[in-house]
C-alpha cells in the first residue's frame, strides 16, 4: 500500500461483466478477462481480489484459470486476496485453510477472507496456519450488504454488538503487532458511520467503493482515526473500463488517487 498506493482492486468475472467487455460467458472469455485484469494492473495496484465464486461457477476448468491467475499475480508483484469468505469447523476449517494458506498449494493466496459466523474460535486452523505461512485473513466484521446489520449490529447479553465481538478478537489476535497485525476485519464502506471501535491492529478491507455507492472522500467519516489503516476495495468501477488495459489503469489510478487525498486530508 504504501508502494503503489492503497487499493484492492477486485477480479469479479460476472456474465454481465463479461458480455460488456464483448466476451463469452464460457471458459474462454474467463480466462481472455482474468488475463486483461492481471496484464493491465498486477504491476501496480497494491492488492488484486478474486472472486473465487466467479472462476467456481465454471468447474474444474475455472478453478484452473483461478490458480493461474493467482500465481501470475502475484508473480508480478500484487498481494492477492482471495474472497472466498470461508467459514465452518473442525477438521473441514483445516481444509479450506489448506486450501488457500499452505505453502505450495495450488491456490496459495497472501490473504483470504473468513466468516466467524460459526464463532471466532472455528477460525483457529485459518488463524494459525497464515501466521505460519507469512499470510494473513480478512474476517467479516460489518458487511457493505444491507442484510448485513440484522447479525452484525444485533446486541450481545452484554450489551455489545455481534461486530464489536469479532472486532474485538481480532483485536487480541494483533496484540503487539508492528506496525500492522495480519488478521484484518471487513468493514463495509457503505456504512455512513461505522458505530464500533476498529482499533483493531490491522487493516480493515472496505468494500463498497465505486458501483456499489461509496466514495473515497467517505472513508474519514466511516473510519474515523482508522482510516489510515484502510484498504478501500473497487471492483465494476475499475472493471467497466475494461478490456482496454490503458483504461483499466487510468481508473485504478484515479481511484487510489482519490484515496490518497482523502485518507491525507482526514
Amino acid at each position: 500500500m504504501r508502494e503503489r498506493g492503497p487499493l484492492c482492486v477486485g477480479i469479479d468475472p460476472h456474465a454481465a461483466l463479461l458480455a460488456d467487455w464483448g466476451l463469452a460467458d464460457d471458459i474462454g472469455g474467463l480466462e481472455r478477462f482474468s488475463r486483461t485484469v492481471v496484464e493491465a494492473l498486477a504491476d501496480r495496484v497494491a492488492v488484486l481480489k478474486p472472486q473465487s465464486a466467479f472462476f467456481e461457477r465454471y468447474g474444474s476448468k475455472g478453478v484452473a484459470v483461478l490458480e493461474r491467475t493467482v500465481a501470475d499475480a502475484r508473480a508480478a508483484g500484487a498481494l492477492v486476496l482471495m474472497d472466498a469468505k470461508r467459514g465452518d469447523i473442525g477438521s473441514t476449517m483445516a481444509a479450506y485453510a489448506d486450501s488457500f494458506l499452505a505453502k505450495g498449494a495450488p491456490l496459495f493466496s497472501d490473504a483470504v477472507t473468513v466468516s466467524p459466523y460459526l464463532g471466532f474460535g472455528s477460525l483457529r486452523p485459518a488463524l494459525d496456519l497464515a501466521r505460519e505461512n507469512g499470510a494473513g485473513v480478512f474476517v467479516l466484521a460489518l458487511t457493505s450488504n444491507p442484510e448485513g446489520a440484522q447479525v452484525q449490529r444485533a446486541e450481545t447479553a452484554g450489551g455489545r454488538s455481534v461486530a464489536q465481538l469479532v472486532l474485538d478478537h481480532i483485536a487480541a489476535e494483533n496484540a503487539g503487532a508492528e506496525p500492522l497485525g495480519s488478521v484484518g476485519a471487513v468493514v463495509g464502506a457503505t456504512l455512513g458511520d461505522a458505530g464500533a471501535d476498529l482499533a483493531t491492529g490491522g487493516p480493515l478491507l472496505a468494500p463498497g467503493i465505486g458501483a456499489q455507492g461509496a466514495a473515497p472522500a467517505d472513508l474519514p467519516g466511516v473510519f474515523g482515526a482508522s482510516v489510515g489503516r484502510v484498504l478501500p476495495s473497487v471492483s465494476r468501477g475499475v472493471l467497466r473500463h475494461g478490456p482496454d488495459t490503458g483504461a483499466l489503469r487510468g481508473a485504478a489510478e484515479r481511484f487510489a488517487d482519490g484515496v490518497r487525498a482523502a485518507v491525507a486530508g482526514s
